[in-house]
């Protein structure tokens, strides 16, 4: 095994006028043995990472490092790198075991030893009752254990996993979550997970790398990507529902810090230590956020009066779309509290879950 190391690494298709930078001067470090997943929208530029830490594309400039040894320049062959793709990709006239034995074949391994192996993973994945299958007999998840265990076979150095649960059912998907999260406890092997799902990224990874526009915007584990996001698209990116976010002005009277949204008679009281912030930089406008759970029913100092426009049942939860004024945002109620469009509501809320951003770069403030 061996830990990942990207150093400014750019990715351009193409050259002149019509040249894309796919990548630009990415830095992510993964630790040996690290889970860790790369998450963003379609374009952001994953899918070309993951193919430049594979070889399967060159990089343009910068460096990869497996471990000590720079792979910048080897071809994919070379780097004992090991992939599962959203597709399958199996050999449909090959048994499961034979799917599972086929990369130690092509490495010349004596027979008795590609049995051993076959079994060892197959029983690490729970397939030992399906090995004489072939692939079209089976379920969508099993084929997703066999394309899985028939990268892990080779003992790779780094494990990439391209998106391979988008084509499995949630009943399915919550099964390979887990089945993913117990596999790397037990192997403790270095992976990279690349997906547009939070919830995939959130629940495996030690640490999710999110990215945009070509650019790393921001790797942390779970609680800081949600409590303290660097920027405007993190904070919108993770966590469902999305943030609510407000233009709003600052004003400072004697002791108090209050930020007054635009378009509305919005309050908000930032927590202490964003106070403080603002003060000492006298911002005159920020751009507020605040998280859909963290406005409730549960009484707290602070609050904010809303008319309903719309209240979704949604079996564990209510979800309140709410006006102020031409300020439109949403809010969490208990499941059975049932509030009819045109009802004024109270929601609560903590001054600490208020999140201030730049207006202009829209970075975290505080």
């Amino acid at each position: 095994m061996s830990g990942v190391s990207l150093q400014k690494v750019n990715k351009i298709y193409g050259s002149g006028a019509d040249s894309v930078h796919a990548v630009q001067d990415l830095d992510l470090e993964v630790s040996d043995g690290e889970f860790v997943a790369l998450l963003g929208p379609s374009g952001c530029g994953k899918t070309s990472t993951l193919r430049m830490i594979v070889g399967l594309e060159s990089i343009t400039s910068g460096q990869i490092l497996f471990g000590d040894r720079d792979i910048s320049h080897l071809d994919p062959q070379d780097r004992n790198v090991a992939m599962a793709f959203e597709t399958y990709a199996l050999y449909p006239n090959f048994t499961v075991a034979d799917n599972l034995s086929f990369p130690l074949e092509v490495l010349g391994l004596p027979a008795e030893l590609q049995r051993k192996k076959t079994d060892e993973i197959a029983e690490l994945l729970r397939i030992t009752d399906i090995l004489q299958a072939y692939p079209p007999e089976l379920s969508g998840g099993q084929q997703q254990r066999v394309s899985l265990g028939r990268a892990l076979i080779r003992e790779p150095s780094v494990f990439i996993l391209d998106e391979v649960m988008s084509h499995l059912d949630a009943h399915l998907k919550f099964s390979m979550l887990f089945d993913l999260k117990r596999l790397h406890r037990e192997l403790r092997r270095t992976m990279i997970y690349v997906t547009h799902d939070q919830v995939e990224a959130l629940a495996l990874a030690d640490r999710v790398a999110v990215m945009s526009n070509a650019r790393m915007q921001q790797v942390g584990d779970r609680n800081t990507l949600y409590n303290r996001p660097a920027n405007v698209f993190v904070a919108d990116f993770i966590g469902e529902p999305p943030t609510n976010f407000f233009r709003a002005e600052v004003a400072y009277h004697d002791h108090d810090t209050i930020i007054s949204v635009m378009d509305s008679d919005l309050t908000l009281q930032p927590g202490t230590a964003a106070a403080t912030s603002l003060r000492e930089s006298q911002r005159k406008e920020v751009i507020a956020g605040i998280r859909p759970q963290n406005l409730g029913f549960a009484e707290t100092a602070h609050f904010l009066t809303a008319d309903v426009e719309i209240s979704e049942y949604l079996g564990e939860r209510s979800m309140l779309t709410v006006v102020n004024g031409t300020t439109r945002f949403q809010a969490i109620a208990p499941p059975d509290l049932r509030v009819n469009p045109g009802t004024s509501v109270r929601l609560y809320y903590e001054p600490l879950n208020v999140m201030l951003f730049d207006p202009e770069t829209e970075t975290l403030i505080a």
